[in-house]
């Protein structure tokens, strides 16, 4: 997007990669939600910009927590939200949730409420904190195709690196419980800024943006699906990522 004329930040969420805070890789809806709009704190104070055309692109669980964002805070005029995840949905009912019975669903969040309450004590005890673990080093056929897009993408020279949770150690353990309980993209059908969902048409997250799609409300979003593409393909493939598609609803919901 640099490239082509956008004034552009890139971070890493706070706790992971390059940014600060401790402890190291810890998750978090408010933390994470807070980060865009932090970065669109700098950037309306910023001489290079327009305060007033100031747009958001999310990725993956960063998609969902850009949509989350855009719902809190007016300021931000257009939102991209690229092979997005709702975080809060697949910690809260796990993958492919269409049908699952509601009981089960809860008998399931209560045990993980009492793991992950337990292994806070540990770590509290023990002065470090477990880790739930990143994408596995080593994938077979009997594996899930979706895990195996993960591997081929956070564990080969394509996109590992020894500081990304994904490709090492995954988030703190610990930190999953939040999602549990403070979940995401309550409020998307209130957004007034124009959105723009991008998914691949094979990816198993396209329902997330989906649903997404059908809660928000009004003549301000589109659902742009980008054909034979699954989901870490919109990470960095730059033949596949439909940039000229993000550039022209840049364009139009920052003029």
């Amino acid at each position: 997007m640099a490239s082509r004329g956008v004034v552009t930040i890139a971070f890493d969420p706070s706790f992971t990669g390059e940014s600060a805070g401790f402890p190291r890789n810890t998750t978090s809806p408010d933390i994470n939600t807070e980060d865009f709009l932090a970065a669109v704190d700098y950037l309306s104070n910023n001489e290079l910009v327009d305060a007033g055309k100031i747009g958001i692109l999310g990725i993956c669980g960063w998609g969902g927590f850009a949509l989350n964002a855009g719902a809190q805070d007016p300021r931000i005029k257009g939102i991209v939200a690229s092979t997005m995840y709702d975080m809060s949905r697949v910690i809260e009912n796990g993958y492919f949730d269409e049908g699952k019975d509601p009981e089960v669903l809860k008998k399931e969040r209560m045990a993980a409420r009492k793991q992950l309450a337990a292994q806070r004590s540990l770590d509290y005890k023990n002065g470090y904190y477990a880790m739930a673990g990143g994408v596995p080093l080593q994938v077979t056929e009997k594996d899930p195709q979706f895990v195996r897009d993960y591997h081929s993408y956070y564990q080969t020279e394509r996109g590992h690196h020894e500081r990304s949770f994904g490709s090492t150690t995954g988030a703190t353990l610990s930190s999953v419980l939040n999602f549990m309980n403070a979940p995401i993209n309550m409020f998307i059908d209130e957004i007034e800024a124009p959105v723009l969902l991008v998914h691949g048409e094979k990816a198993h997250s396209r329902y997330f943006s989906e649903a997404a799609y059908k809660k928000l409300k009004g003549d301000n979003k589109e659902l742009f699906i980008v054909p034979g593409a699954v989901h870490t393909d919109l990470y960095d493939k730059m033949d596949v990522i439909p940039f000229d598609k993000i550039e022209d609803f840049f364009k139009k919901s920052l003029r």
